[in-house]
């Protein structure tokens, strides 16, 4: 399995929707390290790394977000893995 690391930041309303905590929990779930926070433009960067498949659920997750999210759009970059994180933070 190929270890994969992107980063995305999210657009919409993805502030106050508990994005961060579920993606979190999503994160979790999929076996994907990294940390996510709010950006003061009002968008929510990540950082993913894992299985390449664990993490294209996640950003396929990050597409719709939470129940009172509205997502308009999900900026995906390409980094090289580093295997830095020991689990998945939420950053202030």
């Amino acid at each position: 399995m190929a270890n994969q690391r992107i980063r995305i930041f999210v657009t919409g309303k993805v502030q106050g929707v508990f994005f961060r905590q579920a993606l979190k929990v999503t994160a979790k779930k999929n076996d994907v390290l990294g940390w996510v926070k709010n950006l003061k433009d009002g968008r929510v960067e990540a950082v993913l790394e894992g299985d390449q498949e664990k993490v294209g659920r996640l950003i396929e997750w990050a597409h719709g977000g939470p129940a009172n999210a509205r997502v308009e759009d999900v900026e995906i970059r390409n980094e090289e893995f580093t295997g830095e994180f020991s689990k998945f933070d939420v950053l202030y």
